[in-house]
């Protein structure tokens, strides 16, 4: 099982005695901790300051070039099309110290949406003539999915393609004022696909929209017989669509655990020095109870994300379990560590002044970043049934 060291999987008779230890190669801790050095030096919460202070700036662009010098945008993305071939788990380490900084870049919509897209759906003109630029940092994609709030369907799909050109409008989209590429989801009279198209092309407006977290700036986007080119096969569009959300789904809740991680960090390290009544409050039960569940909970948001990390690096028939079991863990970790720090730092924890603000609008960005953590429990809840079945049927057979 590549890509993950110590990863070991023992099955007695029955399944008995399984057991499995994850655990990062040496060289993948040490690209994991040169990145976190790197991003404590590039990308204090000053910079995501700078870009919540004056969000027309959509991302911090210094931090976004010194990002793609590193060759991070290439990490998973093979050399053919520009990339360094690194590995997911490369990737995965990566997006963890990304989500710790809280970096104010388009590195999700870019890396793990657009170029996944491109890669697994895309031609391999297409690929050739895209990814290189995705890969250097010098072009920035974004998918673009919803059309206003609810839930995703058919029925509710507006934005068509027909005869090379897509019309209709997007909102929101992540990323949507600064990508210069976008992959869209469309339907068309052979059904749902997804399509390609270039955001500064004539037949696009773009408008920008607030959002909870402006670090991480969004979009409406309009086309009017924008030119746009098919990726993938007539008709697969949504099926597409949910490989690449699982992968996403992995990659995020590695975001996720950093940014959890790095809240509770943040809540223990005040609670030690912040004094009520001659003690560190940290020493009332109160917090200790706090502190401790939120740690229980990026626990598990960190076994489940390396789960996903192995099924992703591997190509594993269990992506799918594993990636919304991630996705939903991932979810609950964030939100209830960014909650519980802004709780611990009391009254100032929700002051503009304070940076405890930060986790907490981030957490819900990346709650809502490929739907939500209720639809991502549907999902995990109708997969695991369909493996039920198969199981069953696999046993009957036998």
């Amino acid at each position: 099982m590549p890509g993950i060291a110590g990863l070991s999987c023992k099955a007695g008779r029955g399944g008995k005695g399984r057991t499995l230890n994850f655990d990062y190669t040496d060289d993948q801790k040490a690209l994991k901790d040169e990145a976190r050095r790197f991003l404590a030096d590039a990308s204090p919460l000053t910079v995501a300051r700078g870009v919540l202070d004056n969000p027309e700036q959509g991302y911090d662009k210094e931090l976004w070039a010194r990002i793609a010098e590193q060759g991070w945008c290439g990490a998973a993305i093979p050399e053919a099309y520009g990339g360094h071939a690194f590995g997911y788990v490369e990737l995965c380490a990566l997006a963890e110290e990304l989500g710790r900084a809280l970096a104010p870049v388009p590195f999700a919509s870019s890396i793990y949406q657009f170029a996944e897209s491109v890669l697994h759906a895309g031609s391999e003109e297409q690929k050739k003539a895209i990814l290189p630029a995705i890969a250097s940092g010098t072009s920035i994609g974004t998918l673009a999915v919803t059309e206003g709030p609810g839930a995703l369907s058919v029925k509710r799909l507006a934005v068509r393609f027909e005869n090379g050109t897509l019309t209709g409008e997007k909102l929101p989209v992540a990323d949507g004022m600064v990508a210069d590429k976008a992959v869209v989801l469309a339907v068309s009279s052979n059904g749902p696909r997804l399509v390609l198209v270039d955001l500064t092309g004539s037949g696009v407006t773009r408008e920008a929209v607030s959002t909870l977290d402006p670090t991480r700036g969004a979009a409406r986007i309009s086309f009017e017989n924008a030119p746009a080119e098919q990726l993938g096969r007539d008709g697969d569009g949504f099926e597409l669509l949910q490989r690449i959300y699982d992968r996403a789904a992995v990659l995020l809740s590695f975001e996720q655990v950093g940014g959890s991680d790095r809240a509770l960090e943040m809540a223990r390290d005040y609670a030690l020095e912040r004094y009520a009544f001659g003690r560190p409050i940290g020493s009332y039960q109160a917090i200790k109870h706090k502190l401790a569940d939120v740690f229980i909970r990026n626990e598990v948001a960190r076994v489940s994300a390396y789960l996903g990390a192995w099924a992703l690096s591997s190509d594993a028939s269990e992506l799918p379990v594993a990636a919304a079991s991630a996705r939903i863990a991932g979810c609950s970790a964030f939100w209830l560590a960014a909650k519980e720090n802004i709780q611990t730092h009391g009254g100032i924890g929700f002051t503009w002044e304070g940076d405890c603000h930060f986790f907490y609008r981030r957490s819900r960005h990346l709650g809502l970043a490929i739907g939500p953590a209720k639809e991502w429990k549907r999902k995990l809840t109708d997969r695991l049934e369909v493996q039920r079945g198969a199981a069953r049927a696999e046993g009957k057979a036998a």
